[in-house]
């Protein structure tokens, strides 16, 4: 695929609304460092008249696996496109998602056996000394499905707008979004404005629990269920360089109100000696400002046809967290249209004010708290690379990459004889795999 920089072409007003709507409609926490199953957007460039009645088919899969049997996920997903003319196109995509596993309840580990009581209050699972507490309960089926319009308002201007659910046993999602982007400077450079609310429901199996009430207070719940609304807006602006350079810039605001606390996540009520005595509940505000800002930049190599793709992005909260990631692609094309592309990624992650690895015993619960490593001070690094090739005329590609999670912090906080040579923030693993067939 080579970087095309012409001065007339749609191309660029396409790419920044399709990128402008795609990020609006992603909630995305800070903490969700791993990447699902994307299929591309398609673009509105300028087709024959007997495409009309043509489709384009993109399916993919996702196998991800984290070290230690923790989490497994199988993503497969379907996107329908139909160009209606050469102004108008309609995308439909459905994805299903299925998780298992066990994943870290907050707790920390301990130099003696831990029995917890299940999330949702029936039953006990058990960690062995000196391991970190798994829930072995982590499973789920999401199934989603989202839908998206472009249309071509005139030369200048370029409109997107669609609509998402996603559902999945005690989680319901829904959202809809709308972006328009503007041609001008000689079309060279491209103004867009999105826009994306969501509105989720979380109903926990059990209810939702009482933040710092102990686990073992099984009769202790709130509501049966909680909500969540998040309005996102962008602002964002792609320029091309010259012709083998194209950038884009994007602010982007999000503003989350309502139910952000993890109802499985809990916090160890810990004594002088280092041994845990109680288990509480977590407990997150209900107000959340996220905001970023993105640069990206490809490059085409002429004459080569190679496109390296690097973006930074900067992301800041009024909880304390603040983030660093750059993503670099290289494209290098083989003979007979195969190709590989590298991939490189860096992320580091600042802890957000209220994560405290575990409570003293004794003191006062605190009002915001929580254990969740995902919130804490962490740096991960991804290593991967795409192959691709024609099969029957179409495009088909893997990507093989490794992902590793390195969670920092005070390891003097292993006090006493209940937590010595205990690693209080273990680091984690996980292997890729994602293939994609365009048809």
């Amino acid at each position: 695929m080579q970087l095309k920089c012409k001065r007339q072409s749609k191309s660029f007003a396409n790419i920044s609304v399709a990128l402008a709507a795609a990020t609006c409609a992603l909630v995305a926490p800070a903490m969700a460092e791993l990447s699902t199953l994307e299929l591309s957007t398609p673009e509105l460039s300028s087709p024959e008249a007997s495409d009309f009645d043509s489709w384009d088919v993109d399916l993919g899969l996702l196998i991800y696996a984290e070290s230690d049997d923790q989490v497994q996920a199988y993503e497969g997903a379907l996107s329908i496109t139909k160009q209606i003319d050469d102004e108008r196109s309609v995308n439909v995509k459905g994805v299903i998602d299925v998780l298992t596993g066990a994943s870290p309840n907050g707790a920390v580990a301990q130099n003696r056996a831990q029995t917890f009581t299940r999330p949702s209050g029936n039953g006990a699972y058990t960690t062995a000394a000196g391991e970190t507490p798994l829930d072995d309960t982590f499973k789920d089926t999401r199934v989603a499905l989202s839908t998206q319009y472009q249309q071509q308002i005139n030369r200048l201007w370029l409109y997107s707008g669609g609509a998402n659910v996603s559902k999945e046993y005690d989680y319901l999602a829904l959202s809809i979004n709308s972006a328009l982007a503007r041609d001008f400077n000689n079309r060279n450079s491209t103004a867009s404005f999105g826009v994306a609310y969501a509105y989720d429901t979380i109903e926990p199996e059990g209810g939702i629990p009482n933040p710092g009430v102990s686990v073992d207070d099984i009769d202790n719940r709130l509501e049966d269920s909680e909500t969540k609304q998040t309005l996102d807006l962008l602002l964002g602006l792609t320029q091309v360089i010259n012709r083998q350079t194209l950038m884009q810039f994007n602010y982007s605001i999000s503003d989350v109100s309502g139910y952000q606390t993890d109802p499985f996540k809990i916090l160890s009520v810990v004594d002088s000696d280092g041994w845990v005595n109680d288990y509480v509940y977590e407990n997150r505000p209900d107000q959340r400002i996220k905001q970023s800002l993105f640069w990206r930049s490809k490059y085409n190599l002429q004459p080569s046809g190679q496109v390296l793709d690097v973006s930074y992005r900067y992301f800041w909260d009024d909880w304390g967290m603040a983030s660093h990631t750059i993503d670099s692609k290289w494209r290098m094309p083989l003979a007979n249209s195969h190709f590989i592309e590298p991939h490189i990624r860096y992320y580091n992650q600042q802890a957000v004010d209220f994560y405290q690895v575990y409570l003293d015993e004794g003191q006062p619960i605190p009002e915001y708290m929580t254990a969740d490593y995902r919130l804490g001070e962490l740096q991960t690094y991804t290593i991967g690379l795409k192959y691709g090739l024609p099969i029957a005329g179409n495009e088909f590609s893997v990507r093989l990459e490794y992902y590793l999670t390195e969670v920092s912090g005070d390891e003097s906080l292993a006090k006493g004889a209940g937590m010595s040579g205990v690693d209080l923030y273990p680091d984690k693993s996980a292997v890729m795999l994602q293939s994609f067939y365009r048809f």
